[in-house]
């Protein structure tokens, strides 16, 4: 192993780590055994990775290693990394934070793990999330709290929080998250690193189920990956993507500008009732100031917006039909009332398609504040959230993953400042349906123009 490719061995990015590997310069057991031990030298003051299968993962690695060829085309080739530990892999368990489950494991790996390991991947485990999934903060009673790297007062964000400390931290190159309520780009926005909400749909979503379900995909969630740069997105996005089985065939269109110049970009600032900290208020000016600097045409216009207070609302009822079923307790709907959920929801999406015919990219926060203090109130009702002194309900925030949520619409998440305190504040950049290589796209030119950090 060469010393420049040992030296900066905890910098490399999937891709780098992969083409390393490939070349020769560095074995997949030796960026294996670095980020095992990364993770046993940081995580004790984390709790990210909680699900540990590390003798599998050497295995894997030396497996490589012993097939590794010339010019092997496996794209991620001998990168460690770990997923979602709702992401079902073979002989682990898959909690979702309920002691309920614990001693339950997995008897296959799902498709989108499948995938990783095809392409050469070595899983190292699985990180933390909520009860549920279903909070923005990253704490359970089976593995308990995740907290957030710059400052352990604070949330890492949920639900993906144990992969976005995990990433931010160094510990791992590479994430595969999941997103219903803004689960994989809140906590991209409170750990400073990228993540991508694909279009609904194309990720299969089989083995990523409530825990001993194995049925209809769930309406509105989605699986992606989280990274620290933007061209290992667009890479595993390409790997996970696409149909479970023969008969169909995804290819989502190219970038529609090869130039940054050649983008339109509308912003949201504030959505009806829910602000931003005057921290992200100015972390947003700022960054629209340098895209217009790039010669990018930035607008605030609301021209062809569906009504956003509706739009919300009728969000909220299908979310809270979703994520309520099974629960002791919860109303159900008829069939009618769902497809009639179902119908404005498509109404919606058509909105936004036409809003997109001249506009490539939405861009508006992904929360109202950076990382905020942990909460221990477990009532969302009762929780609030403090934005200068004000305090705001704290569900208020889906508004901001509903955008991109309620209509299917994928959203790249981009880390783009730091706070006065220095907490990471990162946007959302919000593509037309199956525009996914438009939003990674963007964001990888911004990256490479200096304009995220």
């Amino acid at each position: 192993m060469s010393a420049s490719v040992k030296t900066d061995l905890a910098k490399l990015g999937a891709r780098e780590t992969a083409a390393a590997v490939r070349d020769g310069k560095l074995s997949a057991l030796e960026a294996c055994d670095a980020a095992i031990a990364r993770i046993e030298a940081l995580d004790k003051a984390l709790n990210a990775v909680v699900v540990r299968d590390f003798d599998r993962a050497r295995a894997a690695a030396r497996q490589i290693d012993e097939s590794r060829k010339a010019g092997d085309p496996r794209r991620l080739l001998g990168v460690p990394m770990t997923v979602k530990e709702s992401n079902d892999v073979e002989g682990l368990p898959s909690t979702w934070g309920f002691e309920s489950f614990a001693n339950v494991d997995a008897n296959r790996d799902a498709v989108v793990v499948q995938r990783l390991k095809a392409e050469g991947a070595v899983i190292l485990g699985k990180t933390n999330v909520p009860v549920a999934l279903a909070d923005w903060q990253c704490e359970n009673p089976v593995y308990g709290r995740t907290v957030n790297p710059f400052d352990p007062t604070r949330s890492p964000g949920g639900s993906s929080g144990g992969a976005a400390a995990a990433l931010a931290s160094g510990m791992v190159p590479l994430e595969i998250g999941s997103d219903i309520g803004g689960s994989i780009r809140a906590p991209s926005h409170m750990c400073g690193v990228f993540g991508h909400k694909p279009t609904y749909g194309i990720v299969p979503l089989r083995g990523h189920g409530f825990p001993g379900t194995d049925g209809l995909d769930v309406p509105l969630a989605v699986v992606g990956p989280m990274a620290r740069n933007a061209g290992d997105l667009i890479e595993t996005l390409h790997i996970i993507a696409g149909p479970e089985g023969p008969g169909y065939h995804l290819i989502l269109p190219h970038p529609r500008h090869s130039r940054l110049a050649y983008f339109r970009v509308r912003v949201i600032r504030e959505m009806p009732g829910v602000p931003i900290d005057a921290d992200t208020a100015e972390a947003l000016d700022a960054f629209v100031a340098k895209l217009e600097d790039a010669g990018i045409r930035v607008t605030d216009s609301t021209q062809d917006y569906p009504d956003l207070v509706r739009m919300m609302e009728a969000y909220i009822r299908m979310l809270n039909t979703v994520i309520s079923r099974g629960t002791p307790g919860a109303r159900p709907i008829d069939a009618h009332e769902w497809m009639a959920l179902q119908d404005e929801q498509l109404a919606v999406t058509r909105q936004w398609e036409r809003v997109f015919e001249s506009t490539d990219i939405i861009l508006s926060p992904i929360f109202s504040t950076p990382a905020f203090v942990y909460q221990t109130e477990p009532d969302w009702s009762k929780r609030q959230l403090p934005v200068d002194g004000q305090v705001i309900p704290f569900g208020s925030q889906l508004s901001w993953a509903g955008i991109a949520t309620y209509a299917g619409l994928p959203a790249t998440a981009i880390p783009v400042a730091k706070s006065k305190s220095g907490l990471p504040i990162g946007f959302q950049l919000i593509g037309a349906p199956f525009a996914d290589n438009t939003t990674l796209r963007f964001a990888h030119m911004l990256e490479e123009e200096g304009l995220t950090v």
